[in-house]
């Protein structure tokens, strides 16, 4: 059964989200070195990981199966987690596919070595009201896509 993989640390759609497990009643898992404060629903099951470099990551890929959903800006992540057959989802509604996942990988590092030589500063764009709908929208959207997957793999 569809699952949910929340990178929950600095995720901002955490509410977005549960809107749409609770919609299909959706296991969601919230992974954070931290305790995540979201809605008390019996939907959500939260992991707390050490508080170790990769360690939410590590968690979510070691987990995440096919069909499931990823949530994650995590671009290392995400492409372990289409390596497992999963759906991933940036927090702006952004699909990382096995198409793209490639070129993603190569912008995060471009950009890493501009930051670190002083040719960029800052982290991009701030989040905005329209990055949450377009995110809603998405996962909506990917989960009646992978139960439809599911449905005809039966």
């Amino acid at each position: 059964m569809l699952e949910i993989y929340v990178d929950g640390d600095a995720c901002p759609v955490k509410q977005e989200v549960l809107k749409v497990a609770e919609r299909h009643n959706l296991t969601v898992y919230m992974v954070g070195n931290s305790w995540l404060r979201v809605g008390d629903t019996p939907l959500v099951k939260r992991i707390v990981v050490p508080e170790e470099p990769d360690a939410a990551d590590d968690w979510i890929a070691e987990h995440i199966g096919k069909g499931d959903i990823a949530i994650t800006s995590d671009i290392p992540l995400a492409d372990r987690c289409l390596k497992n057959g999963a759906g991933v989802l940036g927090p702006t509604g952004k699909p990382f596919t096995e198409q793209s996942i490639g070129m993603a990988l190569a912008m995060r590092d471009l950009k890493a070595t501009l930051r670190e030589t002083g040719e960029i500063s800052g982290a991009g764009p701030s989040f905005s009201k329209r990055d949450r709908s377009n995110f809603l929208s998405a996962l909506e959207e990917s989960v009646q896509a992978s139960k439809k997957q599911s449905r005809l793999a039966r």
